[in-house]
């Protein structure tokens, strides 16, 4: 029974939107962002996977904020397919065209195989 109500109170917490969490919730999306894209600099993204697609360097709050939700999409699977070749395993950067739920699988289906 314990344990019932422990899982409970953490699904009711992960459901509680950002007001609930405290003032500074809104803003860690923010945050995390900007980890990510000081990551991907040490990486040297900019000169490895963006220009190899042609692609304009990404701003601080870049996936924080839904914009254009296709171009994002896009430039988040050429990064993970990027990163996923970076680790050593080939790995086929996606198309535009091709079929986003397909794509996603892929990055998906090899992320599980590491």
């Amino acid at each position: 029974e314990e344990g019932a109500a422990g899982r409970r109170g953490e699904r009711e917490r992960s459901e509680e939107g950002p007001a609930e969490r405290g003032p500074g919730a809104a803003f860690h999306m923010f945050v995390l962002m900007e980890d990510l894209l000081d990551k991907l600099k040490l990486l040297n993204y900019e000169e490895e996977a963006l220009r190899r697609h042609n692609m304009r360097p990404l701003s601080r709050h870049y996936f924080a904020l839904p914009t254009n939700p296709g171009e994002q999409f896009f430039i988040f699977c050429a990064l993970a397919a990027w990163l996923i070749s970076r680790a050593g395993r080939p790995f086929e950067p996606p198309q535009e065209s091709d079929d986003p739920n397909a794509v996603i699988s892929k990055v998906l289906s090899e992320l599980r195989s590491f």
